[in-house]
């Protein structure tokens, strides 16, 4: 079940609630009992290890434009 974050207007305390998407938008309660409370934008916590069948192309391998984590700005001399 999704984890939701919100702020409460009236004491300012945060606090967290687990609840289906479809409820993702209903009054939450601070646990002060406030009602007046906004959900705060959630960030994604992505964990573990990618996995690849095939090699990564490397910097400097040439022939192969992209990958290795550059953006192509001028750090990639």
């Amino acid at each position: 079940m999704p984890r939701y974050d919100y702020r409460c207007r009236a004491c300012g305390s945060t606090f967290e609630l687990n609840r289906p998407m479809a409820e993702a938008n209903a009054l939450a309660v601070c646990p002060d009992g406030h009602d007046d409370t906004v959900k705060l934008l959630s960030t994604v916590a992505i964990t573990g290890a990618a996995r690849s069948t095939s090699p990564s192309p490397r910097a400097g391998s040439g022939g192969s434009a992209g990958g290795g984590g550059c953006c192509g700005g001028a750090c990639c001399g």
